[in-house]
């Protein structure tokens, strides 16, 4: 079961869908941390890595980019219900495809995995080097709220470029 959401979407990029959400499972564990990771962990990995080969399969794999993220990274330490809480100060990406550079780890966190150890990633680079891959410039390109005003993509595109060791 676990691979049909991923089969479909496959199938959706295969058709000219350019964007594709896959939400597997609830991961927002605030208790029970080890019993549920044993259970979504190998159904995360078995669906993840059978999606990457089937794009490789079909050609797909330049022209797609795969992210696997969450809202906000997790406390460092387990809580008293054997979960973890919400923490803002790190979190992971994953980004596969999408003719960027990949198999490399980008930045890292201290030992306790608490705070960046060195220039931490922002959310915003990591949307500026998506809206690389679709050849969308970030500098540039504006979309208008509902009142007629024009907004960029991301917070200060100068800021906020596309990851360099990614392009």
């Amino acid at each position: 079961m676990t691979a049909l959401p991923f089969l479909m979407a496959r199938r959706l990029v295969q058709v000219g869908v350019r964007c594709v959400t896959l939400a597997l499972s609830r991961w927002d564990w605030h208790h029970e941390n080890f019993s549920q990771g044993r259970e979504e962990f190998p159904r995360l990995d078995q669906g993840l890595s059978a999606l990457l080969d089937d794009l490789k399969t079909h050609g797909l794999d330049e022209k797609v980019t795969v992210v696997v993220w969450g809202e906000f990274g997790r406390t460092p330490r387990i809580n008293q219900k054997s979960g973890r809480d919400h923490w803002p100060a790190l979190a992971f990406a994953m980004l596969a495809g999408g003719g960027l550079r990949t198999g490399q780890v980008i930045r890292a966190s201290d030992r306790h995995a608490a705070q960046p150890k060195e220039r931490p990633v922002h959310f915003q680079e990591v949307f500026a080097t998506l809206y690389h891959t679709l050849g969308i410039d970030t500098s540039s390109v504006t979309a208008d709220d509902f009142s007629g005003r024009p907004h960029y993509l991301i917070d200060d595109p100068g800021r906020y470029p596309a990851i360099p060791e990614l392009l």
